[in-house]
C-alpha cells in the first residue's frame, strides 16, 4: 500500500520530484500515523462492505474505519458486528489491496467480540477506534486492546476519539486531559493517533456548524482543539499524531459568503471551471479547514465522503520548496539562520527542526512535488483518477 497508487506512472513522474514510499507492511508507528491521511468511515451495515473497501482502496483510500457506532442503528448492531468480522476475514483472505483497516466499536466489550470471530483473515485488521474516550472509558478500552493484541500475537493499534463533555467543559478539561495523557503515554507504542470528534463537541452546545464556516470559527470547539494539541501534540517525544475532525458537507448549495478559493491559481493553469466544481461541492471550505488543521499542529483528517479524500491527500504532499527548506534546516545542528533556497524566507535552524522532521516524514509517505507543481495540478489528477 502506498499513496497515489491509482495514478498512472507517467503522470506521477510529471508531478513528483520524490515519489511516495510504500508503507503497508511497516510496523513503524510514526510512519503509519502520518500515512493515515484521509481516514474514510463506512457503516458496518453496508451490504457490499467488502467490495466497497476494495474499490475505495483502488481509488486511493489508504485508511478506512468500519463504523459500529453512530452510523449503525441500535437494532442493527449485532448484524453490524457479524458483518464487520466477515468483511475483515474476506479482506484478509483476498489478494486485492487492503487499506489500513480499523473498527470503531461502541464499547470495550465489542473489541473482544470482534476478535473472537476472526480467523486467519485477522491479518487485515490494523486496530480499533475508541469513541468518547475519557478517563472513565479509557482504561477498559486499553485493556481490551491489550487482550486483542495478545490473542492475535501482534500489536493492534488503538485510536481514541476525544469528544466527551468532560473534555469540552472548561472546568474539567485540564484534569481530564492530564489523565488521558497519562493513560496514553503508558501505551505509547499502541496508540497510532488521537482523533478529534468535533461533531459531538458541537452537540454539547446544541451547535451544528454551517458549511460556510470551518471548525476553527466555532470558538468553543476551537478552544478544545487547541488544548488537545497542547497536551497531546507536543514534538518533544511525549506527543502523538492528532488528526483533524470531519468535514460534513459534500453537495452544492446557496452560499451566504464568498468562496474561500482565489481564482488566480486556477487561471494560471487554465482550470477556472475546476475551481467552480470545487466550490459547488463545498470543497473550498474543506481546503481552508485542512490548511488550518496543519497550521494548528494536526495531520490527516476523518472523512465521511469519498470526494474528500483527494483534497486531503493533495494538501498532504510536501512541496518542493518545503522539502528544500527541511533538508537545509536538518543538514547541521549548529543553529543560526539562513535564507531559503527559494530566497523568499529565513530558515531558523534550531526553532524549525521539529517542523523539518515532520515535513520529511510526510514526504516519505506523500511524496514531494516537482518545481512548479501546485495543489491545483495534484487535485485535477487525483479527482480524475
Amino acid at each position: 500500500m502506498r499513496h497515489f497508487r491509482q495514478v498512472p506512472g507517467p503522470e506521477l513522474r510529471l508531478l513528483f520530484h520524490q515519489l511516495p514510499e510504500p508503507f503497508g507492511g511497516s510496523t513503524d508507528r510514526d510512519l503509519l500515523s502520518m500515512a493515515l491521511g484521509a481516514t474514510l468511515y463506512v457503516p458496518a451495515t453496508r451490504p457490499d462492505l467488502t467490495a466497497t473497501i476494495v474499490r475505495r482502496a483502488e481509488r486511493g483510500v489508504c485508511s478506512m474505519v468500519i463504523d459500529l457506532e453512530d452510523a449503525v442503528a441500535d437494532h442493527e448492531l449485532q448484524f453490524a458486528k457479524r458483518q464487520a468480522a466477515l468483511t475483515i476475514e474476506e479482506l484478509g483472505a483476498g489478494v486485492d489491496p487492503c487499506p489500513l483497516l480499523f473498527v470503531r466499536v461502541r464499547d470495550a466489550a465489542s473489541v473482544g467480540e470482534i476478535i473472537e470471530c476472526l480467523g486467519p483473515g485477522a491479518v487485515a485488521l490494523t486496530g480499533f477506534v475508541f469513541p468518547k474516550f475519557d478517563s472513565v472509558s479509557g482504561p477498559d478500552y486499553l485493556a481490551a486492546l491489550d487482550a486483542a493484541s495478545e490473542r492475535l500475537g501482534r500489536t493492534l493499534f488503538g485510536m481514541p476519539v476525544l469528544e466527551s463533555p468532560s473534555l469540552v467543559h472548561r472546568q474539567t478539561r485540564d484534569t481530564e486531559l492530564h489523565r488521558i495523557q497519562s493513560m496514553l503515554s503508558a501505551r505509547r507504542e499502541q496508540v497510532l493517533a488521537v482523533r478529534i470528534g468535533a461533531t459531538d463537541m458541537c452537540s454539547t452546545f446544541g451547535i451544528r456548524r454551517d458549511r460556510d464556516l470551518t471548525i476553527y470559527d466555532v470558538r468553543v470547539v476551537a478552544d478544545v482543539i487547541a488544548d488537545i494539541v497542547n497536551y497531546l501534540g507536543r514534538t518533544d517525544g511525549t506527543g502523538f499524531t492528532i488528526t483533524g475532525p470531519v468535514w460534513e458537507y459534500f453537495a452544492d448549495h446557496e452560499r451566504m459568503f464568498r468562496p474561500l478559493l482565489r481564482t488566480s491559481p486556477f487561471a494560471e493553469v487554465d482550470a477556472v471551471p475546476f475551481r467552480q466544481y470545487l466550490v459547488s461541492r463545498d470543497l473550498d471550505g474543506l481546503l481552508r479547514e485542512i490548511t488550518l488543521d496543519r497550521a494548528n499542529g494536526i495531520q490527516g483528517k476523518t472523512v465521511i465522503h469519498p470526494s474528500h479524500v483527494a483534497v486531503v491527500h493533495a494538501l498532504s504532499v510536501v512541496t518542493h520548496e518545503e522539502y528544500l527548506d527541511a533538508l537545509d534546516i536538518l543538514r547541521e545542528d549548529v543553529g543560526g539562520v539562513a535564507a531559503s533556497e527559494y530566497r523568499n524566507k529565513m530558515n531558523e535552524m534550531r526553532p524549525h527542526r521539529s517542523w523539518a522532521r515532520q515535513t520529511l516524514l510526510r514526504a516519505r509517505v506523500f511524496g514531494v512535488t516537482n518545481t512548479g507543481t501546485s495543489f491545483v495540478d495534484l487535485l485535477k489528477v487525483l479527482v480524475a483518477s
